[in-house]
């Protein structure tokens, strides 16, 4: 599907941040390895979690809608889930893939997981190495690096793990893994990723000590509980920036979520001269929320290294349009990661906003970008990744002339309502 965007010359408005999609995962799963019934709120509507959910449901677990965003979960305990009639399919959800697998390593069944072209390219030897070392038994292609993954769930037992690149998805599969665990499982990391597992298992009763470098979780059962996700903060970020960007802009964002290990975007664009402002509210099952407002800024070039790179790795494209705008020379480091996500998002976003007029270098690591540049309409592909899509739609905003972005229903992945959310500020 096409979209075309047009330039505009002011956002303004209120409003709602859909439920966070790395919060919702966590939430389904969860949820299901504890005994009893959970009810989860605001949970997002986003392709991937919708993905989660199937493979659930495949798993024998009863999930039951009581309204949009709110379902009800039968929690299986943590052995308590049925082998598979099928293929367990992940869609294009990297979460989903990680983490059920870390799931189905210590279960008494065969089961096998994959998803679409683009998931099947992305390298899961980062899990499946340590999951094996733990007593499973898994296989996968290309050097156990590719999708489909075979799993036959053993018991499994506990080891200490240094994490070789900073990566939330994998830490909560070994989480999970150490869950089902007799003792204690260690994992150590470098670079401080998202802590938002580590949040939601305390909420649920696991015993988890330490904090980062260093975290121990003990094998034992999970406490069924209520949980609201609050919104996703990685989705806000591209209404923060088009604010930013669009002349004579104020505009409130409401229900975001402000954990401090996703909040690098927000940083690095007030170090760039943002004039943005967060109101905290009360926190829900440990996760801090509140309102962002934003008003229009002229920006500055900043220096974004390795260290500030896990607090904002999903930001990377729409800070990268942000500092096209921005005077001076912006530079980005130890952004590697970024080539292994639902597009090498290195390459793409420099296509893309190469192709509208800006200046901007990829390079083995990173980008420099130059600014402040303007922008000019084109026809843009999204290369199939919803953060593409939604960049490429901020830019168009801001630029001369009439752009076309293909490919744009990927944006269903993680935010189907972000065009209609984008005209409201608009209107």
């Amino acid at each position: 599907m096409n979209r075309i965007i047009k330039p505009v010359h002011k956002l303004g408005g209120t409003i709602e941040i859909p439920g966070d999609k790395s919060i919702s995962h966590r939430a389904l799963i969860f949820a299901a390895m504890a005994r009893g019934r959970s009810r989860i709120r605001n949970l997002s509507g986003a392709a991937d979690c919708l993905s989660t959910l199937s493979c659930l449901r495949s798993l024998g677990v009863g999930i039951e809608k009581i309204s949009d965003g709110t379902i009800e979960i039968d929690g299986r305990g943590r052995f308590g889930f049925k082998e598979p009639p099928d293929i367990l399919d992940a869609g294009n959800s990297g979460t989903t893939i990680r983490l059920m697998t870390g799931l189905l390593a210590g279960q008494p069944f065969y089961s096998v997981i994959t998803g679409d072209k683009s998931l099947r390219k992305r390298p899961m030897k980062r899990i499946i190495d340590p999951l094996n070392s733990m007593g499973a038994e898994i296989l996968a292609l290309g050097n156990n690096n590719r999708p489909p993954i075979r799993i036959v769930g053993h018991k499994l037992k506990p080891i200490s793990y240094t994490m070789p690149v900073a990566s939330a998805q994998v830490k909560t599969a070994l989480m999970i893994a150490g869950l089902l665990c007799d003792g204690t499982t260690t994992i150590i990391e470098k670079y401080q990723s998202r802590d938002h597992s580590e949040r939601m298992f305390r909420y649920l009763g696991a015993e988890i000590s330490g904090t980062f470098p260093r975290i121990e979780i003990k094998g034992e059962r999970l406490l069924s509980s209520d949980i609201f996700v609050p919104g996703d903060i990685s989705s806000t970020m591209f209404f923060v920036v088009a604010g930013l960007l669009v002349g004579d802009s104020e505009i409130s964002l409401n229900n975001v979520g402000l954990n401090p290990t996703r909040t690098g975007c927000l940083t690095a664009l007030k170090q760039m001269g943002a004039d943005i402002s967060v109101i905290p509210d009360k926190s829900r099952n440990e996760e801090p929320l509140g309102t962002i407002k934003v008003s229009s800024s002229r920006l500055k070039a900043i220096k974004i290294g390795a260290e500030d790179i896990p607090s904002m790795i999903d930001e990377i494209p729409i800070l990268a349009l942000a500092a096209t705008q921005a005077e001076g020379k912006t530079i980005i480091t130890g952004a590697e990661e970024l080539r292994f996500k639902e597009s090498d998002r290195l390459k793409t976003i420099t296509i893309g906003l190469r192709r509208m007029g800006a200046a901007i270098v990829e390079k083995p690591d990173g980008l420099e970008i130059d600014g402040p540049t303007p922008l000019r309409g084109a026809e843009v592909d999204s290369f199939g990744d919803h953060r593409l899509a939604m960049t490429m739609a901020i830019a168009g905003l801001i630029a001369e002339g009439r752009t076309t972005i293909s490919g744009f229903e990927s944006v269903n992945i993680s935010f189907p309502q972000f065009f209609d959310k984008l005209t409201r500020l608009i209107n």
